[in-house]
């Protein structure tokens, strides 16, 4: 009897926690039932969805109106406006340092304007270092996203090993323009899934 009554109780929590409908990425008001992912996969998802949410919010009040947060499957989605840049990176960043992410797609656009100079030498530096990863044959290029600001370049992404994280690392070190280099990569065994 008490068993059931534990079950029950621990129903109740969850579909709290996970609400009846999503939105979003499938459309308006679909049902969980609809939803393809298991339900421990749409528990991990809202868990994710909801810590990423918090520390956007803990880290600048007005990310939690102006960005959009979804979790399918450990990939993170995200949305919304920044005044710069480099707060497009560091969101980006946070998202890939959330337990259990699988991958980022990030659509935030900046309001700020570029220098053309600057957004040249920035392309510049990205383009040669994805050439270099894509030739290094110990390294998985489509693992890792690279971005460049203002001469620094942000790379994020999953290494299967710290070999190839550090492979990465020294081709980065090879770009005659960059002036530094801000990983956030993670390591496959460091997942709450496992990539398939």
């Amino acid at each position: 009897m008490k068993k059931n009554i534990a079950v029950l109780l621990i129903l109740i929590i969850l579909n709290a926690c996970v609400g009846s409908s999503t939105s979003g990425v499938f459309g308006s008001g679909v049902s969980i039932a609809l939803d393809p992912r298991t339900l421990g996969t749409q528990i991990d998802d809202s868990i994710m969805q909801k810590n990423l949410q918090a520390r956007l919010a803990l880290n600048e009040k007005k990310y939690l109106i102006k960005i959009s947060v979804k979790v399918l499957d450990g990939r993170i989605f995200l949305g919304g406006k920044v005044d710069k840049p480099e707060e497009k990176l560091k969101i980006t960043k946070m998202a890939w340092e959330t337990k259990g992410t699988r991958s980022v797609k990030n659509n935030i656009a900046i309001k700020q304007k570029f220098s053309s100079k600057n957004s040249a030498l920035d392309i510049l530096i990205t383009s040669q270092l994805r050439t270099a990863l894509i030739l290094n044959k110990k390294v998985k290029s489509a693992n890792f996203n690279i971005d460049t600001v203002n001469q620094v370049t942000y790379i994020f992404g999953i290494a299967h090993n710290e070999d190839e994280k550090e492979e990465i690392i020294q081709e980065s070190k090879q770009i005659v323009d960059l002036k530094e280099i801000i990983t956030s990569i993670l390591m496959v065994s460091d997942l709450s899934r496992q990539r398939e």
